[in-house]
Protein backbone atom coordinates (compact mmCIF):
# COMPACT_ATOMS: atom_id res chain seq x y z
CA UNK A 1 0.00 0.00 0.00
CA UNK A 2 1.38 3.41 -0.96
CA UNK A 3 1.17 6.32 1.44
CA UNK A 4 -0.06 9.46 -0.26
CA UNK A 5 0.22 13.03 0.83
CA UNK A 6 2.86 15.08 2.59
CA UNK A 7 0.84 15.16 5.83
CA UNK A 8 0.74 11.37 6.06
CA UNK A 9 4.48 11.07 5.38
CA UNK A 10 5.17 13.68 8.04
CA UNK A 11 2.95 11.84 10.56
CA UNK A 12 4.79 8.56 9.82
CA UNK A 13 8.15 10.28 10.30
CA UNK A 14 7.04 11.70 13.67
CA UNK A 15 5.77 8.28 14.84
CA UNK A 16 9.05 6.66 13.73
CA UNK A 17 11.07 9.34 15.56
CA UNK A 18 9.09 9.00 18.80
CA UNK A 19 9.32 5.20 18.68
CA UNK A 20 13.09 5.46 18.21
CA UNK A 21 13.38 7.78 21.23
CA UNK A 22 11.34 5.39 23.39
CA UNK A 23 13.69 2.50 22.57
CA UNK A 24 16.99 4.42 22.61
CA UNK A 25 16.52 6.71 25.65
CA UNK A 26 16.53 3.92 28.28
CA UNK A 27 19.70 2.43 26.79
CA UNK A 28 21.47 5.80 26.82
CA UNK A 29 20.31 6.47 30.37
CA UNK A 30 21.62 3.12 31.57
CA UNK A 31 24.95 3.53 29.78
CA UNK A 32 26.59 5.42 32.67
CA UNK A 33 28.70 3.48 35.14
CA UNK A 34 26.74 1.58 37.74
CA UNK A 35 26.76 2.88 41.29
CA UNK A 36 28.79 0.73 43.66
CA UNK A 37 30.14 0.74 47.17
CA UNK A 38 33.85 1.08 47.87
CA UNK A 39 36.27 1.78 50.73
CA UNK A 40 34.23 -0.44 53.06
CA UNK A 41 35.81 -0.65 56.50
CA UNK A 42 34.77 -1.79 59.94
CA UNK A 43 36.27 -0.32 63.10
CA UNK A 44 35.35 -0.09 66.70
CA UNK A 45 35.49 2.32 69.56
CA UNK A 46 35.55 1.13 73.14
CA UNK A 47 31.74 0.73 72.99
CA UNK A 48 30.53 0.39 69.38
CA UNK A 49 31.16 -1.32 66.03
CA UNK A 50 31.41 1.35 63.31
CA UNK A 51 31.07 1.14 59.52
CA UNK A 52 32.68 3.34 56.88
CA UNK A 53 31.98 3.20 53.13
CA UNK A 54 31.66 5.30 50.01
CA UNK A 55 29.19 5.26 47.10
CA UNK A 56 30.91 5.57 43.71
CA UNK A 57 29.15 6.81 40.52
CA UNK A 58 26.11 8.04 42.46
CA UNK A 59 25.78 11.26 40.46
CA UNK A 60 25.24 11.59 36.73
CA UNK A 61 24.06 14.35 34.42
CA UNK A 62 20.37 13.65 34.97
CA UNK A 63 20.26 13.58 38.76
CA UNK A 64 22.65 16.54 38.95
CA UNK A 65 20.29 18.50 36.70
CA UNK A 66 17.32 17.54 38.90
CA UNK A 67 19.17 18.61 42.07
CA UNK A 68 20.11 21.95 40.51
CA UNK A 69 16.44 22.43 39.63
CA UNK A 70 15.60 22.20 43.34
CA UNK A 71 14.42 18.59 43.56
CA UNK A 72 15.31 17.16 46.96
CA UNK A 73 17.26 13.94 46.48
CA UNK A 74 17.88 11.21 49.05
CA UNK A 75 20.20 8.23 49.26
CA UNK A 76 19.21 5.36 51.53
CA UNK A 77 21.81 3.07 53.11
CA UNK A 78 21.02 -0.39 54.43
CA UNK A 79 23.34 -2.10 56.91
CA UNK A 80 22.43 -5.50 58.32
CA UNK A 81 24.49 -7.51 60.80
CA UNK A 82 24.08 -11.28 61.16
CA UNK A 83 25.61 -13.81 63.51
CA UNK A 84 26.66 -16.65 61.21
CA UNK A 85 26.64 -20.29 62.16
CA UNK A 86 27.00 -23.72 60.62
CA UNK A 87 23.23 -24.10 60.46
CA UNK A 88 21.12 -23.11 57.49
CA UNK A 89 19.89 -19.83 59.01
CA UNK A 90 21.89 -16.88 60.27
CA UNK A 91 20.61 -14.80 63.19
CA UNK A 92 19.92 -11.14 62.42
CA UNK A 93 21.45 -8.92 65.09
CA UNK A 94 20.65 -5.45 63.74
CA UNK A 95 18.98 -3.94 60.67
CA UNK A 96 19.78 -0.27 59.98
CA UNK A 97 18.17 2.01 57.44
CA UNK A 98 19.63 5.50 57.29
CA UNK A 99 20.36 8.05 54.60
CA UNK A 100 21.41 11.43 53.35
CA UNK A 101 19.37 14.13 51.61
CA UNK A 102 20.55 17.01 49.43
CA UNK A 103 18.54 20.12 48.56
CA UNK A 104 19.74 23.04 46.43
CA UNK A 105 18.60 26.58 47.28
CA UNK A 106 18.86 28.56 44.04
CA UNK A 107 18.23 31.89 45.79
CA UNK A 108 21.26 31.47 48.08
CA UNK A 109 23.13 29.28 45.56
CA UNK A 110 23.96 26.74 48.24
CA UNK A 111 23.45 23.06 48.95
CA UNK A 112 22.10 21.70 52.24
CA UNK A 113 22.94 18.09 53.11
CA UNK A 114 21.35 16.20 55.99
CA UNK A 115 23.20 13.05 57.09
CA UNK A 116 20.64 11.09 59.12
CA UNK A 117 23.21 8.91 60.90
CA UNK A 118 24.70 12.02 62.52
CA UNK A 119 23.02 14.26 65.06
CA UNK A 120 24.48 17.34 63.37
CA UNK A 121 22.46 20.17 61.82
CA UNK A 122 22.34 20.28 58.00
CA UNK A 123 25.71 20.85 56.35
CA UNK A 124 25.67 23.94 54.09
CA UNK A 125 28.04 24.64 51.19
CA UNK A 126 28.20 26.50 47.90
CA UNK A 127 30.35 23.71 46.43
CA UNK A 128 28.50 20.88 44.72
CA UNK A 129 31.64 18.72 45.01
CA UNK A 130 31.64 19.11 48.81
CA UNK A 131 27.91 18.33 48.93
CA UNK A 132 28.43 15.19 46.82
CA UNK A 133 31.18 14.04 49.20
CA UNK A 134 28.91 14.50 52.21
CA UNK A 135 26.18 12.53 50.42
CA UNK A 136 28.35 9.60 49.41
CA UNK A 137 30.95 9.13 52.18
CA UNK A 138 29.51 7.41 55.22
CA UNK A 139 31.70 7.62 58.30
CA UNK A 140 31.27 6.68 61.96
CA UNK A 141 27.99 4.86 61.33
CA UNK A 142 27.23 3.07 64.62
CA UNK A 143 26.24 -0.47 63.74
CA UNK A 144 25.91 -2.20 67.10
CA UNK A 145 27.15 -1.87 70.69
CA UNK A 146 30.05 -4.27 71.25
CA UNK A 147 28.35 -5.75 74.31
CA UNK A 148 25.87 -7.42 71.90
CA UNK A 149 28.70 -9.36 70.21
CA UNK A 150 30.38 -12.50 71.57
CA UNK A 151 34.18 -12.82 71.46
CA UNK A 152 35.27 -15.51 68.99
CA UNK A 153 31.89 -15.72 67.20
CA UNK A 154 31.56 -15.20 63.44
CA UNK A 155 29.51 -12.37 61.98
CA UNK A 156 28.53 -11.03 58.59
CA UNK A 157 27.71 -7.44 57.71
CA UNK A 158 25.77 -6.62 54.53
CA UNK A 159 25.69 -3.10 53.09
CA UNK A 160 23.66 -1.62 50.23
CA UNK A 161 22.83 1.88 48.93
CA UNK A 162 20.05 3.20 46.71
CA UNK A 163 18.76 6.47 45.39
CA UNK A 164 15.22 6.93 46.64
CA UNK A 165 12.63 7.06 43.91
CA UNK A 166 11.46 10.61 43.28
CA UNK A 167 7.75 11.33 43.32
CA UNK A 168 6.91 14.46 41.39
CA UNK A 169 3.62 16.28 40.92
CA UNK A 170 1.91 15.02 37.79
CA UNK A 171 2.59 18.14 35.73
CA UNK A 172 6.33 17.88 36.43
CA UNK A 173 6.49 14.38 34.93
CA UNK A 174 6.32 16.05 31.53
CA UNK A 175 9.14 18.45 32.36
CA UNK A 176 11.39 15.91 34.11
CA UNK A 177 10.57 12.84 32.00
CA UNK A 178 14.10 11.53 32.65
CA UNK A 179 13.63 11.02 36.40
CA UNK A 180 12.78 7.33 36.07
CA UNK A 181 16.16 6.76 34.39
CA UNK A 182 18.36 8.00 37.21
CA UNK A 183 17.34 5.67 40.00
CA UNK A 184 20.16 3.45 41.20
CA UNK A 185 20.63 0.60 43.57
CA UNK A 186 23.96 -1.03 44.41
CA UNK A 187 24.50 -4.71 44.96
CA UNK A 188 24.73 -6.03 48.50
CA UNK A 189 28.32 -5.97 49.75
CA UNK A 190 29.23 -8.60 52.32
CA UNK A 191 32.01 -8.69 54.92
CA UNK A 192 32.57 -11.75 57.09
CA UNK A 193 34.51 -11.24 60.32
CA UNK A 194 35.21 -12.82 63.67
CA UNK A 195 34.82 -10.60 66.71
Amino acid sequence: MMIKGAGTRFLCAVVFFITGILFIAPVIALAHDDARLSHIKLANTRDDLLAYFKVENAFNEKNTQAIENGISTSFTFYVTLYKTSNSLFDKKIIDIRTGATIKYNSMKQEYAVVCKWKDDPPLITKSFDAAKTWMTEIDNLKVVPLNQLVKGDKYQIRIKAELEKVTLPLWLHYVFFFVSYWDFETDWYVINFTY
